[in-house]
């Protein structure tokens, strides 16, 4: 009888476990919009590097972290139209791989003639900006970069620079950056040389080396329903391209009335291998879930709490990067 009212308790005891951790998952707080802003924002600081140089002394070149030479010429700053003289700090990111393009929310999604937007293949993300006592400085000459192929799986001869344009939600997105009028070359000042990517551009801010993703299968639009919730202004989803390598990401960037993610562009290959990614804020840390899926027309896929993890923003990188 003993032994009857222990194995009773215990199986008490295992089952409010049991019911307090779904109740746990269940009451769990979603991120607000600014938590998961300060995730990303965190992310993107953690990769950023700084230079400073005298602007009197001219042309600069520093050297990054992962190899790419960047020449700014100090003669050329301006501070409100007029020239610069003295220290001035450059801060510098650069992006190669989709698990870091997640995390600071850098996809490579082009916008095309028709307005549409659809996947690039980056060969690196740039950002550069030139301050003087807090200031934002311009520069009437242009910016050079030397990039190494090997950075971004070999040399490929198609690519052309993109300008970022980011909106009033901090989200980007990249415009052809070639001038109608051909003044800055027919790839917008990108030359593919034997082992790097010689490029050059005039102005401060977001910049890529990229091509359009090509596909022949027909295409379709795809939607995703997040964990209840979650919405487009407290989480994200992303679209990994199975065989693409790890220099390409996409982002279902718009949100329907009936609370759906959505890629609603037409623009994804039906019988595309393909992983889609949730991701949010959690204490800190990144909640997120990956889905293997194949494409099908008009799929509609569906993401529930339980299917998440949390992790580090190390662990999700290395998570998005082994996906291949």
């Amino acid at each position: 009888m003993r032994t009857n009212f222990k194995t009773i308790g215990l199986l008490f005891l295992a089952a409010i476990s049991l019911v307090s951790c779904i109740n746990d998952e269940n009451d769990k707080t979603p991120a607000t919009a600014a938590e998961f802003a300060n995730v990303r924002e965190a992310a993107l600081d953690k990769i950023t590097q700084e230079f400073t140089f005298t602007a009197e002394n001219g042309v600069k070149t520093f050297t990054s972290e992962k190899g790419v030479k960047i020449t700014i010429n100090g003669n050329c700053l301006t501070k409100d139209g007029n020239p610069v003289t003295g220290e001035v700090k450059i801060e510098y990111a650069e992006l190669f791989d989709k698990g870091n393009m997640l995390v600071t929310n850098k996809p490579t999604m082009g916008i095309m003639p028709d307005g549409n937007r659809n996947l690039l293949i980056s060969g690196g993300e740039f950002f550069i900006k030139a301050t003087q006592n807090g200031k934002e400085l311009a520069t009437t000459c242009n910016i050079t970069l030397q990039v190494p192929t090997s950075l971004t799986d070999g040399v490929d001869t198609a690519m052309t620079l993109w300008k970022g344009i980011i909106d009033d939600e901090g989200n980007l997105a990249w415009q052809d950056a070639r001038k109608a009028d051909g003044t800055n070359g027919g790839k917008g000042g990108v030359e593919a040389g034997q082992n790097s990517y010689y490029v050059s551009f005039g102005n401060f801010g977001w910049t890529n080396v990229d091509k359009f993703y090509s596909d022949p299968r027909p295409k379709t639009t795809i939607l995703v329903d997040a964990p209840e919730g979650y919405d487009n202004t407290n989480s994200a989803v992303y679209l990994s391209y199975d065989g693409e390598g790890t220099n390409a990401l996409a982002k279902l960037d718009t949100y329907t009335a009936q609370g759906l993610f959505s890629e609603h562009y037409g623009q994804i290959p039906v019988g595309l291998a393909c992983h889609i990614i949730f991701a949010t804020e959690d204490n800190g840390n990144w909640r997120y879930a990956i889905k293997g899926v194949t494409v099908q027309a008009n799929d509609v896929y569906t993401f529930t709490m339980a299917e998440t993890t949390v992790g580090t923003e190390a662990q999700l990188v290395a998570a998005i990067n082994a996906i291949q």
